[in-house]
């Protein structure tokens, strides 16, 4: 959408019979669902980039905020916070006493950590120069990377089960809240900082918009096309082989596949050494999920957003992240977009998302085998909550998506549907960069490069990617606000 607007000439050949990837429409009969994503926060970000394409998000995406922000299940005990930080106080003394306090200095502190975070997550690290600016040097001993996010949390709250209200973001990037680094307590606070939305429609209509806006400036997007390899002559990327054996030749190009899916399959044996197959197999990588989009005949009276945590959460995560097994007593996430927007299922029923995170596949688990258990897991556990005691009896259709389908359906590598891993040694300067290091001409977005997975980070790359190729064709100073001269080169996504 960016390039699109600043007049290079874009077409995107997308593998799918749809857009969006993690991020798209599942249709299954009269009911939609998001596939991915049904978090969208910070949405002056998607107005700032609509604003810097001369277009308006709001004339593309209706949204409306949800408060409270979603209701969090504890055995026994239903927390639902707010934006309003005096609510949030209040109910957090009804249900946790003496930790009120705590989550105002929560608020202050991750308030202040943000600020510095955000530059990191704004500028490109694709070489060690990119560090020596005095914006980063600020910021690095401030961003608690050597922290964990439990560590962390301790330092404002004492009750355990709160711990697990404010460190489950974790899960948006696959990780468990006692590994991931401490600067991604960030992800709670923005929650609460900023609120949560719904596009209606769901999440996937903001990717429907940017492609609206990319026709409009002369893009062309092609579904059902998948790209067979790319062209590599002298380190050069000069275009794509597709599917069916045509060739596309290209000035750019610009990797948005899974990361890992792509330096695994698309570039000629031999080209790449950094990242070739066995050192890409090696790498850390996030969860996976196991996925029940499921339509009701009846309306379901539970919040936008329903988390149920385990009993014992911390065994749940370490079952799932370290001793890859399934748990016998799982977290599970319920998304009931109707209670919001009655577009998504026919009168007096419900499209129903139900999300169990699961290890990937670098776990010893046959999931032809045990998808039935699985699904019936979910069932029985649902079954617990009042408002879907009679949850089977009511299915009309549904579908399930397995960790192995992710990555047989989905092309995502290991069926790690949040990447990579955000552990220290593959974070900043250590993740894939934005300009690809081993080719030319080649360049990546996504959650698989700096700054990381979520949107409003994946939003964030693809500025920092877009900048630095404008940079190549002007000598522009690198910004989104730069009106580049229009170019006509050839960029093929």
């Amino acid at each position: 959408m960016i390039l699109s607007s600043k007049g290079y000439d874009v077409t995107i050949y997308e593998k799918q019979p749809f857009i969006g990837g993690r991020t798209s429409r599942l249709t299954l009969g009269d009911y939609q669902f998001d596939r991915g994503a049904t978090f969208l926060m910070m949405p002056h970000l998607w107005e700032e980039l609509f604003e810097s394409v001369q277009r308006d998000f709001h004339d593309y995406v209706t949204l409306e905020r949800l408060d409270p922000l979603y209701e969090l299940r504890f055995d026994g005990k239903k927390f639902s916070p707010s934006t309003d930080p005096s609510r949030t106080k209040q109910e957090i003394e009804n249900l946790f006493p003496g930790n009120g306090d705590g989550y105002i200095r929560f608020m202050e502190k991750e308030g202040e950590k943000f600020e510095h975070v955000i530059k990191l997550l704004q500028r490109p690290l694709s070489k060690w120069t990119d560090l020596l600016s005095k914006d980063v040097f600020a910021a690095l001993p401030k961003i608690h990377a050597a922290d964990t996010v439990a560590g962390r949390l301790g330092r404002y709250f004492s009750d355990e089960k709160l711990k697990w209200a404010f460190s489950f973001q974790s899960k948006y990037l696959g990780m468990s809240p006692w590994e991931c680094p401490g600067t991604f307590t960030i992800l709670s606070y923005l929650e609460h900082r900023y609120g949560l939305w719904h596009p209606i429609g769901g999440v996937n209509q903001v990717c429907e918009a940017m492609a609206e806006v990319i026709r409009e400036y002369g893009g062309k997007i092609h579904t059902n096309t998948g790209v067979d390899q790319i062209i590599i002559e002298k380190r050069q990327a000069k275009g794509v082989v597709l599917q069916d054996g045509s060739t596309v030749s290209a000035d750019e190009v610009v990797i948005n596949a899974d990361f890992a899916f792509a330096a695994s399959t698309l570039f000629p044996e031999g080209t790449l050494k950094k990242y070739a197959k066995a050192k890409v197999e090696k790498k850390k990588y996030s969860c996976s999920a196991f996925m029940m989009y499921v339509g009701l005949d009846r309306k379901v009276d539970m919040p936008h957003h329903s988390i149920l945590f385990a009993k014992d959460y911390h065994r749940n995560v370490d079952e799932m992240t370290k001793q890859k097994v399934l748990s016998e007593d799982p977290s599970i996430y319920v998304h009931n977009p109707g209670k919001t927007d009655p577009t998504l299922a026919p009168g007096g029923k419900t499209a129903l998302y139900i999300l169990m995170p699961a290890p990937n596949l670098s776990a010893d688990i046959d999931w032809n085998e045990s998808k039935a258990d699985v699904r019936n897991q979910i069932l029985a556990r649902l079954k617990q909550e009042p408002e879907l005691a009679d949850i089977e009896a009511h299915i009309e259709l549904e579908q399930i998506l397995t960790p192995q389908d992710w990555q047989d359906d989905m092309y995502v590598y290991k069926g790690a549907t949040f990447n990579l891993a955000h552990s220290l040694d593959q974070m900043m300067m250590f993740r894939p960069h934005n300009q690809f290091e081993e080719v030319k001409n080649c360049w990546i977005v996504g959650g698989g490069t700096h700054p990381g997975s979520g949107l409003p980070t994946i939003l964030e790359s693809a500025k920092i990617t877009s900048a630095l190729l404008m940079k190549q064709h002007t000598s522009a100073p690198m910004s989104m606000g730069t009106t580049a001269e229009k170019k006509k080169e050839h960029s093929t996504l």
